[in-house]
């Protein structure tokens, strides 16, 4: 089993600037690799959304609402994934999530999912 565990929420003025982090870790003697990491997020009353997906050969995409403001990275050594956020506005309030397409081998038995974490709440306050 693989978790993932947000930080790096909390309230921030207009025009600030958060970093997210995410921790990926797996259970002892697991044997894993991750392809795709991505952030999503949820703002209250509205579905979630993907905001950056980086790949494990670290291509990116952002949504168009984050593109020149949100940076998307990883460090496979320390199984970390990261959101730098700038420039914030109050479009950018919600819950926001990690999530990693992980393929497992326990007991050589290979599976591929997605998992995600329990979400870290941004707000952005005028």
């Amino acid at each position: 089993q693989v978790q993932l565990e947000e930080s790096g929420g909390g309230s921030v003025q207009v025009g600030g600037s958060l970093r997210l982090s995410c921790a990926v870790s797996v259970v002892s003697g697991s044997i894993f690799r991750i392809k795709d990491m991505a952030w999503y997020r949820q703002a209250s009353g509205k579905q979630r959304e993907l905001v950056a997906v980086i790949s494990d050969e670290r291509s990116t995409t952002y949504a168009d609402s984050v593109k020149g403001r949100f940076t998307i990275s990883r460090d496979n050594v320390k199984n970390m994934v990261y959101l730098q956020m700038n420039d914030l506005s109050s479009e950018d309030s919600a819950v926001y999530y990690c999530s990693a397409d992980c393929t497992t081998r326990i007991d050589n038995v290979v599976s591929r999912r997605d998992y995600w974490g329990q979400g870290t709440q941004v707000t952005v306050s005028s």
